[in-house]
C-alpha cells in the first residue's frame, strides 16, 4: 500500500485513516462520508457523521482527499474523547447519578452552606482570572450535563504545565468559556498537542488582528513560490473572480500564524481565514483549505463588506461570529499598503517534540499558564488545552450573564406544560419569572434546557418569546398573548413550517377579533375556515380559550422518550461511557 507522509503528522495518512476507522467500528460507531467538496485544485473537504446519531459529525480539510478524510476522522476522535459532541445537552438522570458523568477521574465538590466556590477547585491564578471580585457561587458552576446539585460541582483534572501539578477545573467553566478551542487528536501525544496549541495561537492572534485593526504584511511572491500547490489553488480562485491576499500573521515573527483573505467583488464582501502551525508551509496550506472547508465557489457570497467602523469590528459579538463561521466584520485597515509589522520568513518547525517545546516557550514568554488534559481511553491520543487569557472564546462574565446551566431549574416545569391544568395565574406568574430571571426572548427553549428535540415538532423552533405567547393564552391574558404572538410572527416565522406559520396567522386574526366587542365571531367562521383551514381555526380557537395553548408541543415524559434525537445522543454517549469505564478499570 502506498504510504503518504505530510509535514506535521507522525504517521502515514493511510495508516491514520485505517486505524481511526477501525477504532470507531470497535467502539460501535458507524460513520459515513456524507459529502465531499473539491472546489479548486489541492483543496478538499469532507463532512462525516454517525449513521445512528446525526448530531455527531465533523468536517475535515486538506490538500488531498486522504488528508481531508484523516483530518475529519481526527476531529471525530477529538470530539468523542473530549465529550464535545455532548457539550450542549443534558444527559439525563441515569448518567447524572451514575458512577461518573464525564470521566472516571473526575472529582465532585459538594456545594457549601453559603454557596462559595468549593475549596480544591481551580488554583489561585485561575480563581483570580475567573472571579477577581470573589462573586462566583458554587451553584453557578453546576454542569449542564448532569444538572446534579446534590452531587455538587464536577471538576476535571488538568495538568498545569509549569510544574506538572493537577488542577481541577469545573466542567461548567470549560463548556461555557472555551467550547471547542484547544481540542485536538493525533497519531502521537506531541502531534496532537502541537495542533491544539497552534489552534490557540490561531484564534488568539486572529482576535488581536481583528480587534486592533492591524495592517498585515503580504507574503512576498518569492516565498509563495515555494508552495506551488497552494499557488495553484489561489490562481484558480482568482481566475474565478475572487482576488486573494496572503498575509504573514506572525506579528513580527512572534506567532506561527498565517492570514489569507478572499474578496468577492460581485457583492463587495470579504472573508478572512487564519491558520497556524510551526511549519510555515503547513500553516499556509491550512489557511487556504480552511477558506473553502465545506464551501463550494457558489457559497462565497454570504460574507460581509469590510468597514471603517473599528469599534463595531472590535465588539465581542463580532469575534464570536468569527469563531462560529468566520462571517464577521473585518476592518479596511487590514489591507493598508503600509503594514504595522515587517514580513518575517518565520519557521518554528522541527520534530513534533521540538515544536511542542517551542510553542510552550512562547506561552512562557507571555507569562501565560497552560493547562492540559490528556485522553487516551478511545485508543487514539487526544487532549484539551486551556490557556486562560488566550484561549477563552467567551469572557468570564458569561458565567453570570449567559451560563449554559441557567435554564436547568426550569426543565421539569417547562416540559410539563403541554397537557397541564394549572391555575391561570400560575401561567402568568411563569412569564414574570422568565422576565425576572433575565432570559433573552430570542433564546431557543431547547438550548436553554439542553435538549435535542429533533426538527419535527414545535419544541425545535420554540423561543422564549413564543413560549410567553403560549403562557399568556393559557393564563387568559389575551392582550399579552397578542403582543407575543405578533413578536413570534415577526422574529420566528422564518423558521416555521408552512402549517405552523398558518396557525399563527390564524391565531393573530382571532386575537385581534377578540378585542372587537361589537363584532360577532361566528359571523366570520366560514371566511376563516376558507382562509386558514378548519384545522388551524380549531387549534387557534382552542388556544384562545386556554384549553390547548401549547400548539405543536408534544408532551414529554421524564426520560425524554418523546425526543428520538435525544435518545440517539444518549445511546452514543453510553458507548463512550463503557469505553471510559473499561480503560480506567485497567
Amino acid at each position: 500500500m502506498t504510504q503518504t507522509f505530510i509535514p506535521g503528522k507522525d504517521a502515514a495518512l493511510e495508516d491514520s485513516i485505517a486505524r481511526f476507522q477501525q477504532k470507531l467500528l470497535d467502539l460501535g460507531f458507524h460513520i459515513e462520508e456524507a459529502s465531499w467538496l473539491n472546489p479548486v485544485p489541492n483543496v478538499w473537504s469532507v463532512h462525516i457523521r454517525d449513521k445512528e446519531c446525526a448530531l455527531c459529525f465533523t468536517n475535515g480539510k486538506g490538500a488531498t482527499k486522504k488528508a481531508a478524510l484523516a483530518s475529519a476522522l481526527g476531529e471525530y476522535f477529538e470530539r468523542l474523547s473530549t465529550n464535545y459532541f455532548f457539550a450542549d445537552f443534558w444527559l439525563g438522570e441515569t448518567v447524572a447519578n451514575g458512577p461518573f458523568v464525564h470521566y472516571p477521574n473526575e472529582k465532585w465538590f459538594p456545594l457549601t452552606e453559603n454557596d462559595d466556590v468549593p475549596e480544591g477547585l481551580l488554583d489561585a491564578r485561575l480563581r483570580a482570572f475567573y472571579d477577581p471580585e470573589n462573586e462566583l457561587t458554587g451553584s453557578q458552576l453546576i454542569d449542564l450535563q448532569s444538572g446534579n446539585e446534590a452531587r455538587g460541582v464536577c471538576g476535571l483534572p488538568f495538568t498545569r504545565q509549569s510544574d506538572n501539578q493537577t488542577v481541577y477545573i469545573p466542567m461548567n467553566i470549560i463548556g461555557n468559556l472555551y467550547v471547542s478551542n484547544g481540542m485536538s487528536a493525533g497519531n502521537t501525544r506531541n502531534e496532537a498537542r502541537v495542533q491544539g496549541l497552534s489552534e490557540v495561537f490561531e484564534r488568539y492572534v486572529k482576535n488581536r488582528i481583528i480587534t486592533e485593526s492591524i495592517s498585515l504584511p503580504e507574503i512576498p511572491a518569492e516565498v509563495m513560490a515555494r508552495y506551488p500547490a497552494v499557488m495553484e489553488s489561489i490562481a484558480t480562485l482568482e481566475a474565478e473572480g475572487f482576488p486573494i491576499f496572503a498575509y504573514d500573521g506572525s506579528l513580527g515573527g512572534k506567532y506561527p500564524v498565517i492570514c489569507v483573505v478572499l474578496f468577492n467583488p460581485a457583492n463587495g464582501t470579504c472573508f478572512a481565514s487564519f491558520g497556524a502551525h510551526p511549519d510555515f508551509g503547513v500553516a499556509l496550506e491550512r489557511t487556504v483549505t480552511e477558506l473553502l472547508q465545506g464551501r463550494g465557489l457558489k457559497d462565497l457570497d454570504v460574507f460581509t463588506p469590510p468597514t471603517f467602523d473599528d469599534e463595531e469590528v472590535a465588539e465581542h459579538t463580532n469575534l464570536e461570529t468569527h469563531f462560529i463561521d468566520s462571517s464577521g466584520l473585518i476592518s479596511w485597515d487590514l489591507f493598508k499598503q503600509d503594514a504595522d509589522y515587517p514580513f518575517t520568513d518565520w519557521s518554528f518547525s522541527g520534530t513534533t517534540e521540538e515544536e511542542f517545546a517551542t510553542l510552550m516557550a512562547i506561552f512562557a514568554a507571555e507569562d501565560k499558564e497552560v493547562y492540559i488534559a490528556d485522553y487516551e481511553h478511545l485508543g487514539v491520543y487526544a487532549c484539551r488545552i486551556i490557556v486562560p487569557g488566550m484561549s477563552d472564546i467567551y469572557p468570564a462574565e458569561d458565567l453570570w450573564l449567559a451560563n449554559n446551566n441557567m435554564g436547568s431549574h426550569l426543565r421539569e416545569t417547562l416540559l410539563s406544560l403541554p397537557g397541564s391544568a394549572w391555575n391561570k395565574e400560575d401561567y402568568l406568574n411563569l412569564i414574570e419569572q422568565l422576565d425576572e430571571e433575565g432570559f433573552d426572548d430570542f433564546t431557543r427553549v431547547r438550548e436553554l434546557l439542553g435538549l435535542a428535540t429533533g426538527a419535527d415538532n414545535g419544541w425545535y423552533t420554540l423561543r422564549v418569546g413564543e413560549l410567553k405567547a403560549m403562557l399568556a393564552l393559557a393564563g387568559g391574558d389575551l392582550e399579552q398573548a397578542l403582543i407575543w404572538t405578533e413578536w413570534t410572527m415577526e422574529f420566528n416565522s422564518s423558521v416555521f413550517s408552512p402549517t405552523r406559520a398558518n396557525y399563527y396567522r390564524c391565531l393573530q386574526t382571532l386575537l385581534l377579533l377578540s378585542q372587537e366587542d361589537a363584532r360577532q365571531p361566528l359571523q366570520y367562521l366560514n371566511a376563516f375556515i376558507k382562509m386558514y383551514g378548519a384545522e388551524a381555526v380549531e387549534a387557534a380557537s382552542a388556544a384562545l380559550s386556554g384549553e390547548a395553548a401549547f400548539y405543536g408541543l408534544p408532551a414529554v415524559d421524564h426520560d425524554l422518550q418523546a425526543f428520538p434525537a435525544h435518545q440517539s445522543l444518549l445511546k452514543a454517549y453510553d458507548k463512550l461511557q463503557r469505553a471510559k469505564a473499561a480503560y480506567w478499570s485497567k
